[in-house]
């Protein structure tokens, strides 16, 4: 899984910077929430955080 996020991360990256300012605003924000996403499955992987609801 993490490799198809940052093979996202990526393509987003790439996006944002041949695009105009309507466009890069929403390119800018998928790829916080990737980068976000991406962070959470290393944690969870690496046993620091666990993901599952508490109840």
């Amino acid at each position: 899984m993490t490799v198809a996020l940052e093979d996202h991360i990526e393509e987003l990256r790439r996006e944002l910077n041949c695009c105009d300012a309507a466009e890069r605003a929403q390119i800018a924000e998928e790829l916080e929430l990737a980068q976000a996403e991406l962070e959470v499955v290393i944690a969870e992987q690496k046993g620091r955080i666990d993901a599952k609801p508490p109840f």
